[in-house]
Parts: C-alpha cells; structure tokens; sequence
C-alpha cells in the first residue's frame, strides 16, 4: 500500500460514502477477518468495485496485488482521513422523544464522538438525566460550547426553533451542525450544515415501494391526488 495522498481534494461524494466503507472494515474486523479484496469490501459496502477503488485512489490505497486490502491499516487510513481518529465533543439542542434517543444512541461513542452536553429551553426538562447527562438550559450553550471546545452541534428541536438554534451555535463558535429539525438552516460561510429528514427518507421508500407492483403501491387512482397532497 501507499501513503495517504496529502493536500489531494477529495470529491464530496467520495467523502459521503467514506463513512460507509469504515463501517464496513469495523464490521470485518469485529468477524477476525485481516484481509479483503476490493470485490469483498464493494458488497460489504454496497456498491460496485470500480467506484470503490476509485474512491479508496484519493486517500493513495491501491491494495497490495494478490492479496487485497489490509482490513485495519485501510480502517485507520479512512478513519484518519474523515477525522473520527481523535475525540469531538458533541453537544446536543432538543431533548425531546427525538434528541432523547440521540443521546442514547451507542453509535456516537463508539465511533468517535462523545456527547459532552444536552441542552433544552424546556424548564420542566432541567437536571433530568439522560444518558447520563443532566439536561442543562439552552441559555448554558457559550459556557458549555467554550468549556468543551465543542465543534459539531446536534440540533433535534421543533422546525419554528431551529434557525434560532443555529445561530445561536453559530454565535458560539460551533462549525458544525447536523440538523435533524424539518428545516432548511441558513448559516455564514465556514459553517457545514448536514440535514437529517427522516420523513423525507420514508417518502424515497414510498417512492420505490408504490413501483414494486399494485400489491405493493395500492390503488393506482388514488396516486395523482395523494402526490398533490406532498406538494
């Protein structure tokens, strides 16, 4: 294998599926397997081997020629690149049903990202614990965003919140947000902003399901109207 390509931009689609190739090697590792082909990790990770070597070509791993990729040298290679290699804090903004789950969610830790705070506007939810983690007001986020040196910011509140959520983090120095609130975010330039609609996902899944057969999709009739109806 070759070293990391340094300074190589990397496209952004590249980068999203970066994560999916991780999760993959982990899941070979957690199964003792050391060795992979291209072919091997492309079905782990759901697409094809060209795409797939193309991607891994940026980061300067082309695999050893017959014997494949080295599972954990390419995790860490990958992990190094998309920065979960070091610990972020993360803090999260709505413990509602929503940010309550997201606090609980094992996945973070293990992958990274460590939920240092949980904050709310809701009175009635202070000192609540969850997750471990008392539940702090929303007016505490300068303190807890300085105290940490919190970068990425989790926004689960009501859409009609969450742009002032944003610029509330924003005004603290969070550079980062992922957004699970049904809204559009503006934010200043240098600011990512990732969005997270999970009824925009289930309607994809409609989508594909209604094509599947009439079995599937209902009533053809009621199509048109209830395509309006999303509208």
């Amino acid at each position: 294998m070759t070293a990391r390509v340094s300074g190589r931009e990397i496209p952004e689609a590249t980068v999203a599926r970066l994560p999916v190739y991780l999760r993959a090697l982990n899941t070979m590792l957690e199964h003792d397997t050391t060795t992979c082909s291209s072919e091997e990790l492309a079905v782990a990770a759901g697409v094809n081997s060209a795409k797939l070597r193309k991607d891994l070509s940026y980061l300067g791993s082309y695999g050893t020629r017959g014997v494949g990729y080295d599972v954990d040298y390419l995790r860490y290679q990958i992990a190094r690149e998309i920065g979960v290699t070091q610990d972020w804090a993360v803090i999260i903004v709505g413990i509602g049903n929503l940010g309550h789950a997201l606090a609980n969610f094992s996945g973070f830790r293990t992958r990274g990202f460590r939920v240092v705070a949980l904050l709310d506007a809701d009175p009635a939810l202070h000192g609540r614990l969850v997750a471990g983690l008392g539940v702090q007001p929303f007016a505490d986020l300068d303190a807890v965003v300085a105290e940490h040196s919190v970068a990425i910011g989790v926004i689960a509140t009501p859409a009609v919140a969450a742009q002032d959520v944003a610029d509330r983090m924003v005004e603290a120095g969070i550079t980062s947000i992922l957004n699970f609130a049904p809204s559009v975010l503006t934010v200043p330039e240098g600011v990512d902003v990732r969005k997270v609609d999970l009824s925009i996902e289930l309607q994809i899944l409609a989508y594909h399901e209604q094509r599947k057969g009439p079995h599937h999709g209902g009533d053809d009739d009621s199509a048109p109207a209830m395509a309006g109806e999303a509208l």
